[in-house]
């Protein structure tokens, strides 16, 4: 008897979680190579989901001290509940290789960056049904398949292009601030020059 009520329990809630994820950024990518703040990066991304109302995830997060410098490897996972049934969840993969400290001048003033190489990937899902209400009996799941497909199109098409939205503005802002940093670094030269 106790193994039939934990395999139902078990069986329960993973029902539960089963909501209907949809693809609508696949892979939107950015590389850059050069002079960035690790750490300044990292939290410029997590204050701009924190200020459009994201809960903050971060699945995995390692980093490697190599002879090359540091390899980093990271997921991040916001995701925002924009009504009783849909969800974002925002994917955000970031690799950097070759992350070595430097000392580049600037204004006079000498400022500890990191040189080396990132690469991150942006993925984009709209869940429905993100309590999976509409998922444990199959009267019910025809019955949510009929209205998102037939009456609800037009918020799904809102919420995608709200999540498109999303994605591009964090796109550009990690990508403006990679670009606003004009120190110039060589590595070959005996000083960094501004």
């Amino acid at each position: 008897m106790v193994h039939f009520i934990g395999f139902s329990l078990v069986k329960r809630s993973l029902k539960r979680n089963m909501a209907e994820r949809t693809l609508i950024v696949d892979h939107l990518k950015l590389r850059y190579e050069g002079l960035f703040n690790t750490a300044e990066l990292y939290n410029m991304i997590g204050a701009y989901f924190f200020e459009n109302g994201y809960n903050w995830s971060e699945p995995y997060n390692q980093e490697k001290a190599t002879s090359e410098g540091r390899q980093i490897e990271m997921v991040l996972e916001p995701n925002k509940s924009v009504s009783d049934f849909y969800k974002f969840v925002v994917r955000i993969k970031i690799n950097g290789t070759d992350i070595r400290a430097v000392e580049v001048e600037h204004e006079d003033k000498a400022v500890q960056l990191d040189h080396g190489v990132l690469h991150l990937t942006f993925d984009g899902y709209l869940v429905a049904d993100r309590k999976g209400k509409w998922k444990d009996k199959p009267w019910k799941y025809f019955l949510g398949l009929a209205l998102s497909k037939y009456f609800y199109k037009n918020k799904d098409d809102k919420f995608s292009k709200l999540l498109e939205q999303n994605i591009a503005e964090i796109h550009q802002l990690i990508k403006n601030y990679l670009n606003m940093v004009n120190y110039t670094y060589s590595p070959h030269h005996d000083g960094p020059e501004l």
